[in-house]
């Protein structure tokens, strides 16, 4: 993933333009609130781009949020247009190394850009990353969506294939199956994950 090709994206297109556009993060709320994510836990959004994910979860209460992307500039529009105390970080999370360790790990539509052996190091950074108990939220490309986004091929996942790359140390709660569409009425299909680092 290279900051060059994601800071063009978001230079040249406004927010509701691009395909992952969402007025409401509807799906991501409704699996953090299945996973009983509390005001107090960390928030660790992976690829957050523009989204109003955590100036949603500001409103709810929540103060402890880190917004992670490889492009400078979806991260300057992102921190002008936000009224809430929100961390930033500039990295490619294929290489980043966590300075501490975060209560939910959320990423909608960034691992799926990302071929095998980066897949590999998504899921190490992960781990890293998370505390023992903490949650995750992702949600990828599933097999019936599109083979390419953005002018880069794409990897897609099934529930399964989710499954086995967080590795047996995670407990799964919630597999599900939804349709986005796009600001240009395109439909696609994802597939999310909700689950638990396990303690022991």
């Amino acid at each position: 993933m290279t900051s060059e090709h994601w800071n063009q994206v978001y230079d040249t297109r406004e927010p509701e333009e691009v395909s992952w556009f969402e007025v409401e993060p509807t799906v991501s709320l409704e699996l953090i609130d299945v996973l009983g994510v509390a005001p107090e836990d960390s928030v660790l959004d992976v690829g957050a781009g523009t989204s109003t994910l955590l100036e949603q979860l500001g409103a709810r209460g929540h103060r402890d949020l880190t917004r992670l992307d490889v492009s400078a500039s979806a991260l300057t529009e992102a921190r002008a247009r936000s009224g809430w105390a929100i961390h930033d970080i500039e990295a490619d999370v294929t290489t980043w190394v966590p300075a501490r360790r975060y209560d939910l790990w959320h990423d909608r539509a960034v691992l799926h850009f990302l071929g095998p052996r980066d897949a590999l190091r998504y899921a190490a950074t992960l781990r890293q990353a998370l505390a023992p108990g903490a949650a995750v939220v992702i949600g990828v490309f599933s097999p019936e969506g599109p083979t390419s986004c953005s002018g880069l091929e794409v990897t897609r996942y099934d529930a399964a294939q989710l499954r086995g790359l967080l590795g047996e140390d995670f407990e799964v709660v919630v597999e599900r199956r939804v349709v986005h569409v796009t600001p240009r009425q395109v439909e696609q299909s994802f597939e999310w994950i909700a689950a638990r680092r396990r303690r022991a």
